[in-house]
């Protein structure tokens, strides 16, 4: 017997799952965040100004995926945004525990007469299938999926085929250069705290800044060597298959090795198409030193547009301390700036 009870904390909601072996004794105690518990529309959308329609991407295959799409009010063709997910099983809103930043983009794009387009990804939508996978790369993961959903929109006459983007957050603004290679004929990527170094970097980064939170960081010592250690195993150049997900940073061989060789920054440069890349200052998941690589290697890109945002976290919010991940449970939307830059890059 399972029992769930959803409970209000002072920082957000927890469901509290209490499981009962057949003698009705206690055998398993559980919490696990309630995402989108308290999730708050943004102010600076008009619901009257569009329409929004349920769809199934990639029907016909194993992994159809539930998507919605945002349509201005009026008469097309307009203009039409692809929403790819960062890293997890993430659902077409993105949602990260009380904050839905998917949700808030496309209803502040759609807001202002730009289509867009958001699923859920298939490792939220088939997560035992995906789990049961030998081998899953990136192109599993998001690549397939993101470029079948532009094909989507390329062929649908209430889109402009000639002004369809690819917004990709975080893992998938690293992935968001491979689409583009993919489908040469999109009018542009739109990149937000997308990584620039190798994944595994920045995975240790991570969780050298969050014990770095603790009072007492140096208790959590042995587990940051551990993560360095299986760090150099995802590194080593003799990494194979055989090598099991739990000493590579609990992701399979084959998604690293796919990541091995791939420089994003340096395959959007090569990309004839326009090109948005956004930062916030306070992100510690993608950091500024990711956004300057960037600005690196599209420094003489003809198409590349930059704006960073010293105040906003990793989901584009506006905050003052130091960003950390509790932060998450407290409800709040994507900059309206964030969303007027976007438009502004989006113009003819």
């Amino acid at each position: 017997m399972r029992i769930v009870l959803r409970s209000l904390f002072a920082r957000g909601a927890l469901d509290v799952q209490v499981t009962l072996n057949a003698r009705r004794e206690v055998s398993g105690l559980y919490f696990s965040p309630v995402q989108g518990y308290g999730y708050v529309e943004p102010s600076y959308i008009d619901r009257s100004r569009f329409v929004e329609e349920e769809m199934i991407l990639n029907a016909s295959s194993a992994f159809p995926l539930p998507g919605t799409l945002s349509l201005p009010a009026g008469d097309g063709p307009w203009p039409a945004v692809l929403l790819v997910h960062g890293s997890g099983p993430n659902d077409r809103d993105e949602t990260i525990l009380a904050n839905k930043p998917f949700a808030d983009i496309a209803w502040g794009l759609a807001s202002r007469g730009v289509a867009v387009l958001r699923y859920d990804k298939r490792t939220f939508a088939h997560q035992a299938a995906m789990a049961s996978l030998p081998e899953i790369t990136l192109r599993e993961e998001t690549i397939d999926d993101a470029v079948a959903a532009v094909r989507f929109l390329m062929d649908d006459p209430r889109f402009n085929a000639n002004r369809i983007f690819v917004l990709g957050h975080s893992l998938g603004g690293l992935a968001a250069p491979r689409i583009g290679l993919a489908v040469p004929e999109l009018a542009g990527l739109i990149l937000l705290a997308a990584p620039a170094r190798p994944l595994e970097d920045i995975l240790v980064e991570q969780y050298e800044y969050i014990y770095g939170l603790e009072e007492d960081p140096a208790k959590y010592q042995s587990q940051l060597d551990e993560f360095r250690r299986q760090m150099e195993n995802v590194k080593d150049p003799d990494l194979s298959s055989d090598i099991p997900a739990s000493q590579l940073m609990g992701v399979p061989a084959a998604y690293w090795l796919d990541l091995r060789d791939y420089n994003p920054p340096l395959v959007a440069a090569d990309l004839d198409m326009a090109l948005l890349v956004l930062q916030g200052g306070r992100d510690y998941q993608v950091t500024m030193a990711d956004y300057a690589l960037w600005q690196e290697a599209l420094s003489l890109h003809p198409q590349a547009r930059f704006r960073s945002y010293p105040d906003l976290n990793h989901i584009f919010q506006t905050g003052s301390e130091k960003s950390t991940p509790a932060e998450y449970f407290t409800p709040g939307n994507v900059s309206l700036e964030v969303i007027t830059d976007i438009v502004d890059f989006l113009r003819p």
